[in-house]
């Protein structure tokens, strides 16, 4: 039987390559945005139009689906350097509850490297400069992880390092051991291919990893 795939932020960046390599496999794709109006027309995807802080939005979006990849963003701005950010722990707050009440156990998140216990892997350094510039949204990802970890889900964590825009959709290598983790380029792509993977065939069920080149 053919997957039904919920992809949150299934419009930009990383969600929309998951959009493309989703469909690619053939794959029933749910695209959730505000902005899902504007999706290109495809065959297998329905775009949802809906806000991910509004419960009822997602739990429309839920009706049907085997799992769930969260891949929503905020947009680089100066005003990050002081705004306290909320969005990626009210929305996955939202998202959890409202899987548990539709039966949906299969939850891919993406969030990235520095957050939660992948911070230890980082030297000094980095850590002073990635706390200075993104400080405030990597906090607000710190609270969604842990809110992932406690949520009883079967849940995967995948941090990405520094994202490029190379178009390599190839395997990328996934760090499981923390030992192992370390700082450094990966392809948007890439990633996308992976968080399909980890839907497609439970990879790392409630397990985090970190992603590199």
């Amino acid at each position: 039987m053919t997957q039904t795939l919920l992809i949150l932020g299934a419009t930009s960046g990383i969600g929309a390559l998951c959009v493309k390599n989703a469909l690619s496999r053939g794959l029933q794709v749910r695209g959730f945005a505000r902005s899902a109006e504007k999706m290109p027309a495809q065959d297998g995807l329905e775009a949802f139009a809906g806000d991910a802080r509004k419960a009822e939005d997602v739990t429309r979006a839920l009706d049907g689906v085997d799992g769930v990849i969260y891949a929503l963003g905020v947009k680089e701005r100066l005003s990050m350097l002081w705004e306290k950010e909320s969005l990626f722990s009210e929305t996955t707050a939202t998202l959890i509850d409202a899987m548990r009440v539709a039966g949906v156990a299969r939850l891919v998140a993406v969030t990235g490297f520095g957050a939660g216990r992948s911070r230890s892997a980082m030297s000094s350094l980095e850590k002073a400069g990635h706390w200075a510039i993104l400080g405030r949204p990597y906090a607000d990802k710190d609270r969604q992880e842990a809110l992932i970890v406690d949520s009883g889900l079967d849940w995967t964590i995948a941090r990405p390092v520094i994202l490029t825009k190379g178009t390599s959709d190839k395997p990328v290598q996934v760090l499981r051991d923390p030992k192992d983790w370390r700082n450094g380029l990966v392809p948007r792509a890439g990633v996308a291919r992976y968080l399909v993977d980890a839907v497609v065939d439970g990879l790392d069920v409630k397990g985090d990893v970190v992603l590199v080149r």
